[in-house]
């Protein structure tokens, strides 16, 4: 399976960007979506994550009343709507194919090469 992120720029705090992840390749009815972020010195860090068949999905806890993943089945994309955002939301995002119910990074493979996302003040 490959994944391609997009959908990274340039925002103000309290602005809105939505990333997408297209996924191609083998299908993976099983298993979750997730998104990780990451900044310069620091472990990637769990974002949020959905599964492929149900839908059910679930967050970080401190970003999960400004984010919202979904995915599209037909358009094999998974989205990340990110709301209220703030300077330390800036990040490369990553989106990976794992498995539901997991935050660990060890969980997730098959990673996109990244989206970075500014936020200024």
């Amino acid at each position: 399976v490959q994944l391609q992120a997009s959908g990274g720029g340039l925002v103000q705090a309290g602005g809105s960007l939505r990333l997408s992840c297209a996924v191609s390749g083998r299908t993976f009815s099983s298993r979750a979506m997730g998104w990780f972020r990451q900044t310069p010195g620091k472990e990637r860090e769990f974002v949020a994550a959905i599964s492929w068949r149900g839908g059910g999905t679930y967050y970080a806890d401190s970003l999960k009343d400004r984010f919202t993943i979904s995915r599209d089945t037909v358009k094999n994309t998974v989205y990340l709507q990110m709301n209220n955002l703030k300077p330390e939301d800036t990040a490369v995002y990553y989106c990976a194919v794992g498995a539901y119910g997991s935050r660990r990074l060890g969980d997730f493979g098959s990673w996109g090469q990244g989206t970075l996302v500014t936020v200024s003040s």
